[in-house]
């Protein structure tokens, strides 16, 4: 081969290098923060201690919880994300304005804000403290950082709330809390509030129901080829639960479509969770979040 054909072709090949070492460079590493409570850190199940050495626990109590079931799925995706969390159990989001803001006024990337399951622990069902701490979080993280996406999370309908007689939602159908929580955090998500998106892990866990796949009443038994959300509290959630949870703030944040996780998903695999319901948890995880970026 001549000597200038070696070198042109010397040099495509290296412009070629080049140009494929660019384009599969990862996207810059983000960081997110979950601050919540039990919720969050996956009381009553495995999810809790799952992977703790995958997040940043900023309380040091060695929790994995959703914000690890996350890392997992973005890992799989191929996304580089640095997790952190601060969780406390039974708490809102004023307890963690007040208590922790040492620890969580930082800059971040992303940060998922989850309350207390009634709103308020004196008045269920009451939005003020609720709504309020979550403007004031959003104000101080966007002040940290004027990019940051911050997201409200509505989490579900605790059964005990709404079939015993002294929960607040009682003789009300099993959709209803969530959809009111839902309600509340859209109400939140007003112009200018610095809150960037509601993640609906409650209307979701309402899909599962409404497509049998999940078990509505826990206190009738568990009907046949159907899995219960809840844990044996009836008010924190299973394995599946807190997975379908993760799958919708993975959805949220991302903006990635949780079906496609990989077929054997590692984190549904390592919970010991039916692939079947897995995967159909990942439709319904979809759904959902289709289902309101069409309705906002």
């Amino acid at each position: 081969m001549p000597s200038l054909l070696r070198r042109c072709v010397s040099r495509i090949a290296s412009m070629l290098l080049l140009c494929m070492m660019i384009s599969g460079s990862p996207a810059p590493g983000r960081t997110i923060l979950f601050v919540g409570n039990s919720f969050t850190f996956g009381a009553n199940s495995p999810v809790m201690r799952y992977h703790p050495e995958r997040v940043a626990d900023l309380n040091r109590e060695g929790i994995g919880g959703v914000p690890a079931l996350f890392k997992t799925f973005v890992d799989e995706a191929g996304l580089d994300w640095t997790v952190s969390l601060e969780t406390s159990p039974g708490k809102d989001l004023a307890w963690h304005l007040v208590s922790k803001r040492g620890l969580i006024d930082r800059p971040w990337d992303v940060v998922i804000l989850q309350g207390y399951s009634t709103l308020d622990a004196e008045r269920p069902g009451d939005p003020t403290r609720h709504i309020a701490a979550a403007l004031t979080l959003a104000a101080l993280f966007h002040a940290r950082n004027p990019q940051v996406q911050v997201d409200l999370m509505a989490t579900w309908s605790r059964a005990d709330q709404t079939y015993l007689p002294d929960g607040h939602w009682y003789h009300q159908l099993i959709a209803q809390m969530a959809d009111d929580l839902l309600a509340v955090s859209r109400q939140a998500l007003t112009t200018g509030s610095g809150l960037h998106a509601v993640v609906p892990v409650g209307t979701a866990w309402n899909r599962a129901m409404r497509d049998g796949l999940a078990d509505p009443d826990p206190y009738d038994g568990l009907a046949f080829g159907q899995v219960s959300l809840w844990t044996w509290d009836q008010y924190h959630a299973s394995a599946e639960g807190y997975y379908l949870d993760a799958l919708v703030v993975f959805g949220t944040v991302t903006g990635l479509d949780p079906r496609n996780l990989p077929e054997k998903e590692r984190a549904a695999d390592d919970l010991g969770l039916n692939p079947k319901v897995a995967a159909q948890l990942r439709s319904v995880a979809a759904a959902e979040l289709a289902a309101q970026r069409n309705a906002t």
